[in-house]
């Protein structure tokens, strides 16, 4: 079913490779500052076409099953991409690599349990404070980039880091909040 709420999430997942090129360093060591300010536009518009895709869904009547299936995984192949690319520029080093394995290891966790879940037709909505360490997430990351752009104010990497802890404190209260759902139902 490909109504627009549904192609807007499939933009976001075709626009990755695109997103990751930008970030890419023409040689180890190098940066591009154009390409991640063009990375940085590229990311709100895919975080715009996240909030209207939901929001037209829901307002024209067109949530589909495809739309719940692969709105997540847009997401997460979006923020997974982001992470590994600032990772392997240096945008995200030292201790700091630790809150980005921290986020990617509960999304990959939460979204295993989510389908075990759905196996047993449990459902887990997402909390209030799930969206809260999504916003910080997706706020941590948009600043890591946009600090690429910008390298001659680095309050944006303060900003950057800052927030990517902030996330990963939240990634470990909300995957915890989501295990202790999880294990009620395993033997």
């Amino acid at each position: 079913m490909l109504t627009l709420p549904n192609l807007l999430t499939l933009s976001r997942i075709l626009t990755v490779p695109l997103l990751v090129a930008l970030l890419w360093p023409a040689e180890i060591g190098a940066r591009w500052t154009t390409g991640y300010m063009l990375a940085f536009g590229l990311y709100c518009l895919m975080g715009i076409t996240d909030y209207f895709d939901g929001y037209l869904a829901r307002a024209q009547g067109a949530v589909s099953r495809l739309g719940i299936f692969l709105d997540p995984i847009a997401d997460k192949i979006m923020v997974g991409a982001v992470i590994l690319m600032l990772a392997a520029t240096r945008d995200i080093s030292g201790i700091h690599i630790a809150a980005a394995m921290i986020i990617l290891l509960r999304e990959i966790a939460v979204s295993g349990l989510r389908e075990f879940l759905a196996g047993l037709q449990v459902s887990v909505p997402v909390s209030r404070l799930a969206k809260w360490k999504t916003a910080f997430q997706l706020i941590a990351l948009g600043a890591l980039i946009l600090a690429g752009a910008v390298p001659q104010f680095p309050f944006v990497q303060l900003v950057g880091i800052a927030t990517l802890w902030a996330a990963a404190i939240l990634t470990l209260v909300t995957g915890w909040d989501y295990l202790r759902v999880g294990i009620r139902h395993m033997d």
